[in-house]
């Protein structure tokens, strides 16, 4: 049996990118019931790629209660949806079999990893006043996307100079825009900058310089959208809502790295459930960002453990 809700979770603080603000994560969870026991799974609807919270609750309560792993890859196309059915089914068979996800996938025992801290999009002083709270924070991601963002990276720069920095333009920016900025990136010590140009419009990344490594966001899904990404992007972030579960993550991985591309590992706004998979996904990867659970004021019961050492890989009572 398949059953589907919608949950509602607080963020600690408003949450802000270049496309919007937003006060709570809104989730669905997709549960499977067999034999007496329940696996679960959990999307976040993202309006960027046309999906609904109504919409991908539709999509999972049509599903046939005894689909498989394959014949979801099959039968649905990538995204939330299908990202909570896979999860589920993981977590269901890592509990019929008394095991963890991790040995049925083959997998080497998970450990700790240092995430990031993602640092929303605010006026320069607010960045640089976030960025001081979170200074002893090894790794800080920060929103950008505007053409006045110099003034923010500086502030934020100011606020917290010991930290790895990574930026994120949510496609915020033209070809010119992030031409002018990336040398100035570079002489502030960043070490990534995720999706500068809108995806579809990327083409130019291929034709101008590319001081610090880009890693491909919008622009990466599944294993198909690799080809298109050669040539233009170093990095690719790989998340469970985009490539449609933990399966298709997996296959990825694996045929990014054959392409040469650095593996990173990212999230939409959720809970411990949703980060749980990905941190299988995030061994060995060159850049983790599952800081979801951390901008929320409640998190899910049985949570993600986050210390010193980083994000710790989730109990059977979490997920798998």
């Amino acid at each position: 049996m398949i059953s589907v809700s919608a949950e509602t979770f607080p963020l600690a603080r408003t949450f802000t990118i270049s496309r919007g603000s937003k006060t709570e994560a809104r989730v669905v969870t997709a549960r499977i019931t067999r034999d007496g026991l329940t696996g679960r799974g959990e999307a976040v609807p993202y309006g960027r790629y046309g999906e609904t919270v109504e919409g991908v609750m539709a999509q999972i309560a049509a599903q046939a209660p005894w689909i498989t792993r394959d014949e979801l890859a099959r039968d649905m196309p990538p995204g939330a949806a299908r990202n909570a059915l896979d999860c589920a089914l993981w977590d269901l068979e890592a509990k019929a079999a008394s095991r963890r996800v991790w040995e049925i996938a083959g997998l080497s025992a998970p450990r700790p990893v240092q995430t990031a801290f993602t640092l929303s999009l605010d006026t320069p002083e607010a960045m640089r006043q976030q960025a001081a709270l979170n200074a002893d924070r090894p790794i800080l991601k920060i929103k950008l996307g505007t053409p006045d963002d110099m003034p923010r990276l500086e502030a934020v720069r100011a606020g917290a100079p010991k930290a790895r920095l990574i930026i994120d333009a949510n496609e915020g920016w033209s070809a010119e825009i992030y031409a002018d900025l990336a040398p100035r990136l570079v002489a502030l010590g960043v070490a990534l900058v995720e999706q500068p140009l809108p995806a579809g419009a990327d083409d130019m990344l291929a034709e101008i310089a590319r001081p610090l490594p880009v890693c491909a966001d919008e622009s990466c899904h599944d294993r198909a959208s690799l080809p298109a990404l050669r040539g233009k992007y170093d990095v690719v972030n790989i998340k469970l809502d985009k490539t449609g579960g933990l399966t298709e993550a997996l296959a990825l991985r694996a045929e990014a790295q054959k392409f040469g591309f650095g593996i990173m590992v990212g999230c939409m706004v959720g809970t411990s459930l949703a980060m749980a998979p990905a941190t299988l996904l995030a061994q060995g990867a060159l850049h983790t960002d599952l800081d979801g659970p951390l901008l929320l004021a409640q998190d899910r019961d049985n949570p993600l453990v986050y210390d010193k050492a980083g994000i710790h890989p989730p109990t059977s009572a979490l997920w798998g």
